[in-house]
C-alpha cells in the first residue's frame, strides 16, 4: 500500500521505467476455466455456500396445497432447487406439498426439513406437463422417440411395440403413474437480451419459467423452445427467479416432441433417508420414483398398445 501511495504522489506511476501497463501472466490458470485458479483462504470454511443462491423475501405470501387444501403461508426464501416457507400445518418428512404462486402455475414439492413453524421444501425436477393424462403419456414416448431414439425397448415390449393403439383412445393414463427425468430448456428474447431459461411447467395456456433475471410483471416477451418453436408471451406475475407467462396463442403441447429436453441426473431420484417406514412417504423414492429413460419408454409402450 505505502508503494502504490508513493508511486501515486511522484505522478511516476508504478513502473516508471515502463509506460505501458504490463500485462499479468497467468498462474496455472487454464482459459474459460475458473476452477483452474487457486483461491489462497486466510480462514476455515464456516458455513456452506455450495447451495444454489437464495432470495430472500419480505413479506410474500403465496398458497401451499398440502393433503387437498390451500393454505396461504409466508415465502421465506427461493433458490434453484427450493423454498424455505412458514406455515401453520404440520407435515412430516418427505410429504408432498405444492407451491401454488398463481392459476397454472404450481410446482411439486417435497419437505426436506422442519424447523418450528418453518418448512423447507425441495422442488421437482422434472417439467410438469399441465394436460390431460393420456395426452402427456403419448406426448412423452414421442419426445423418447425422436430425441433418444437409442433408447431400447425390452424384448418382450419390442416385439409388439407396432401394435400400439391410438393414445387419444385410452380413456385412463397409467395406473401407477411414476416421474420422467426430462428438463425443458427455453430461451428469453426480452429488451435486446436473450437468456436461457428453465421451464418448471408448460400447459397450453402459458408456462412457469426459472432465470437469473426478474422479469416485470405485464412484460412482452419471446420464448423460444428451438424447434418447438416460438412463442410470445406476457409476464402474470414475478417472484424472484421465477415467472409466470401466459402465451398470446394456446400453445400446442405436442410441438414440444421436436424441443430436445434434458435428462435428469440420476442421483437425484433419491434424497430420503434409509429407514423403509419413513421411506414410503419420500415422493422421491420407490412409491413416486422417477423413471429411467428406458423404464419410461418400455411403461408407456405397454400401456398404449392396450
Amino acid at each position: 500500500m505505502n508503494s502504490f501511495r508513493a508511486a501515486i504522489q511522484s505522478g511516476k506511476g508504478l513502473h516508471s521505467s515502463d509506460p505501458q501497463v504490463r500485462s499479468k501472466e497467468g498462474r496455472g490458470a487454464e482459459a474459460d476455466d475458473l476452477s483452474s485458479v487457486e483461491v489462497p483462504r486466510s480462514e476455515i470454511r464456516r458455513h456452506n455456500h455450495r447451495d444454489d443462491d437464495r432470495h430472500r423475501l419480505d413479506n410474500q405470501s403465496v398458497t401451499a396445497r398440502f393433503e387437498g387444501e390451500d393454505q396461504v403461508v409466508e415465502l421465506i426464501n427461493l433458490s434453484g432447487g427450493g423454498a424455505m416457507i412458514e406455515a401453520r400445518f404440520k407435515p412430516r418428512l418427505w410429504q408432498r406439498v405444492d407451491l401454488v404462486f398463481a392459476e397454472g402455475s404450481e410446482i411439486e414439492c417435497a419437505v426436506r426439513w422442519l424447523r418450528d413453524d418453518r418448512i423447507g421444501l425441495e422442488f421437482a425436477h422434472e417439467t410438469r406437463i399441465d394436460c390431460d393424462a393420456a395426452e402427456r403419456d403419448a406426448l412423452l414416448l414421442d419426445v423418447i422417440r425422436q430425441s433418444f431414439p437409442d433408447i431400447q425397448l425390452s424384448d418382450a415390449r419390442a416385439k409388439d411395440a407396432g401394435q400400439a393403439q391410438d393414445p387419444g383412445s385410452n380413456a385412463d393414463s397409467r395406473r401407477t403413474e411414476c416421474r420422467h427425468p426430462l428438463i425443458w430448456m427455453g430461451e428469453i428474447f426480452y429488451q435486446h437480451e436473450c437468456e436461457r431459461v428453465r421451464l418448471r411447467n408448460i400447459s397450453e395456456r402459458g408456462a412457469l419459467i426459472e432465470s437469473s433475471t426478474s422479469y416485470p410483471q405485464g412484460a412482452e416477451l419471446l420464448l423460444d423452445l428451438g424447434e418447438g418453436g416460438q412463442h410470445f408471451a406476457t409476464v402474470g406475475w414475478s417472484c424472484k427467479d421465477k415467472a409466470g407467462l401466459v402465451f398470446a396463442k394456446p400453445f400446442d403441447l405436442k410441438r414440444l416432441g421436436s424441443a430436445k429436453p434434458e435428462v435428469a441426473l440420476g442421483q437425484w431420484t433419491r434424497a430420503g433417508p434409509a429407514q423403509a417406514s419413513t421411506d414410503q412417504d419420500n415422493p422421491w423414492a420407490d412409491g413416486w420414483k422417477r423413471q429411467s429413460l428406458e423404464e419410461l419408454r418400455d411403461d408407456l409402450e405397454g400401456f398404449l398398445k392396450r
